[in-house]
């Protein structure tokens, strides 16, 4: 199932992308969603990252707390999604060396 294209949610994700700085995004998401939602985005990417570094559910569970269900989810996404799981992890290892 592909992400719908609207004018919203241009909009919302061209808002994104005018984002500077870390403060600058603690901000915004500290005004567009709540503490809940920006933890539950935080520990999917989390997942992500170690399912891709090739760490067991098992690992996964303990480490982020995330259920089962949110990894088989992740893991889905990043087996068969549309590769954005993919790009954003390159890129915050590109970053990171």
């Amino acid at each position: 199932m592909s992400l719908p294209h609207s004018a919203e949610a241009d909009q919302l994700f061209r808002s994104i992308m005018a984002l500077r700085d870390l403060d600058e995004c603690y901000q915004y998401f500290e005004d567009l969603c709540t503490v809940r939602e920006v933890r539950s985005i935080a520990q999917r990417l989390a997942v992500a990252r170690m399912l891709a570094e090739g760490q067991s559910y098992q690992q996964t569970i303990a480490e982020t707390g995330a259920s089962s269900a949110t990894i088989s989810r992740v893991k889905r996404c990043l087996d068969y999604g549309a590769g954005g799981y993919r790009t954003v992890l390159d890129r915050l290892r590109e970053e990171d060396q």
